[in-house]
C-alpha cells in the first residue's frame, strides 16, 4: 500500500481499496499503521457522490531519501521526499574528474553541511547515480570510463563515511525507471530512455513493465551501439559509437555556450547558422541510427530523450522520428513516439531516490522513528535528538 501511494498518490482511501482488492476495514487499518509510522498523511477529500468524503492519503514529504549524482564535473546531493518532492539540493562543482574516494569525500562533506536542514526530515537511505557499469548487488563500479574508474567499490565506503545504507546503480537505468514511474513513460509498459550529459550517452530499458538489467545489471549501454562507418574512436576502443557521433561537447563547441546551460544551448541551436546545422545534421543521423537499433531490439512504445538529447529533439522536431522510420521495419516503428523527458534536470535524482527508498518500500516497519514533537508547555531545556 505504501508503494502504491508513493508511486501513484495522492489517492483516496476508496481508491486504495479498489486498487488493492482489500476490504474497507483492512484498508483503514493499514492506512492507520502507515499514518502511525509517519509515512503517510490523511486529509479530507471530496465526496465522489452521495455520502461522506473519502479521505485522501498522501506520502509524507518529510520522509526523505538522499539522492546523489556523480558527474565528471560535479557532484549533486538532494533530499527527495517520499511524495516525490525535492526538498533541498546542493551541488559541488569540480575542476577535475573526481576519483571514487574524492566522490565519497564530497558526498559526505555535503551531507555534513546539510545536518541542520536534515533535522527537519527522516532520512531512510542513500541512492547514487553513476555514469558507468555498476554491479548492483554490492555497488561496485566496474567501469565508469568518463570518470576514469575501474573496479571501484563505492556503496561500502560511502556507507561507512555517512553511517547510512547506500545503493548504487547506472545513471541511465535510474533515469529510465524514474521516467517510467513519474514522467513521459508513465503508464507505458515498454520504453527506451537515453540520457545525454557530460559523461556521454547512457541508456536504460523498461520491458514489460520491468527494468531490463541483464545478467550483471549492465544492460542498456546504448551509447556504445555502432552508428557510423569511419566514425570517431571511442574510449571503449571501438569506432563510431553513438556517444562519440552525437555528443554534448560537439554542440557546446559549435555554439559556444556553457556546457551545463541547456536553455542557452536550445537558444543557440534555434539561432542556427551553417556550421551549427552541419553539426546538428550529423548528430540527428547518428541518433536516428542508434534509435533504430534500439527499436528493432526492444520494440518500445516510447523513446524518452533526456539532457542535451532532449534539447536536440526540441530543435529538430519530427526530423528524428522521420529519420528513424525511414530506416526501420515499418511494423517496428509505426507506433513509436519519441519524446523529451518530463522530469527534466531532476530525472536522475528521482531515479536515485528510488534506490534510497527501496528498503522502506519493501518493509515500511524499517522506517526510522519519527522525531518527537516537543511539548510547548514543557520548561525542559533538553534537546531533542532526531
Amino acid at each position: 500500500m505504501l508503494r502504491i501511494v508513493h508511486e501513484d498518490g495522492p489517492l483516496t482511501r476508496a481508491d486504495l481499496t479498489r486498487r488493492t482488492g482489500l476490504n474497507r476495514s483492512t484498508t483503514l487499518a493499514l492506512v492507520g499503521e502507515l499514518v502511525d509510522l509517519g509515512l503517510v498523511r490523511e486529509s479530507e477529500g471530496a465526496a465522489p457522490g452521495v455520502g461522506r468524503p473519502s479521505p485522501v492519503v498522501r506520502a509524507s514529504p518529510d520522509v526523505v531519501a538522499v539522492a546523489v549524482t556523480v558527474e565528471i564535473d560535479a557532484v549533486t546531493v538532494a533530499l527527495v521526499g517520499l511524495d516525490g518532492s525535492i526538498r533541498h539540493r546542493v551541488t559541488e562543482h569540480t575542476d577535475h574528474r573526481p576519483g571514487a574516494a574524492d566522490a565519497v569525500r564530497i558526498v559526505a562533506g555535503l551531507l555534513d553541511g546539510l545536518q541542520d536542514v536534515m533535522r527537519s526530515f527522516r532520512t531512510v537511505g542513500i541512492g547514487v547515480s553513476i555514469p558507468g557499469t555498476v554491479r548492483v548487488e554490492d555497488g561496485l563500479v566496474r567501469y565508469a570510463p568518463h570518470l576514469g574508474w575501474r573496479d571501484e567499490p563505492f556503496a561500502g565506503p560511502l556507507a561507512v563515511a555517512t553511517g547510512r545504507p547506500v545503493r548504487v546503480a547506472n545513471d541511465a537505468n535510474l533515469g529510465a525507471r524514474a521516467e517510467h514511474l513519474y514522467g513521459s513513460g508513465r503508464g507505458v509498459r515498454d520504453l527506451v530512455y537515453l540520457n545525454g550529459g557530460a559523461s556521454g550517452i547512457g541508456g536504460g530499458v523498461i520491458s514489460a513493465d520491468r527494468p531490463l538489467s541483464g545478467a550483471d545489471g549492465y544492460a542498456g549501454e546504448l551509447g556504445h551501439t555502432f552508428v557510423a562507418d569511419n566514425g570517431i574512436r571511442c574510449h571503449c576502443g571501438a569506432f563510431g559509437c553513438l556517444e562519440t557521433e552525437a555528443s554534448r561537447a560537439a554542440l557546446v563547441a559549435v555554439t559556444g555556450v556553457d556546457a551545463d546551460d541547456l536553455p542557452a544551448l536550445a537558444a543557440a541551436l534555434d539561432a542556427g547558422g551553417p556550421e551549427v546545422e552541419r553539426v546538428v545534421d550529423r548528430q540527428v543521423a547518428a541518433l536516428a541510427t542508434g534509435l533504430r537499433n534500439a527499436i528493432h531490439t526492444v520494440n518500445p512504445e516510447v523513446v524518452v530523450l533526456g539532457g542535451f538529447l532532449g534539447v536536440l529533439l526540441g530543435h529538430v522536431g519530427d526530423r528524428i522520428v522521420t529519420a528513424v522510420r525511414a530506416q526501420s521495419m515499418a511494423a517496428m516503428a509505426d507506433r513509436v513516439r519519441i519524446v523529451p523527458t518530463a522530469l527534466g534536470a531532476d530525472v536522475l535524482l528521482r531515479g536515485a531516490a528510488e534506490l534510497g527508498f527501496r528498503d522502506l518500500l519493501d518493509d515500511p516497519t524499517l522506517a526510522p522513528a519519527p522525531t518527537p514533537t516537543p511539548d510547548p508547555t514543557s520548561t525542559s531545556q533538553e534537546a531533542t535528538t532526531p
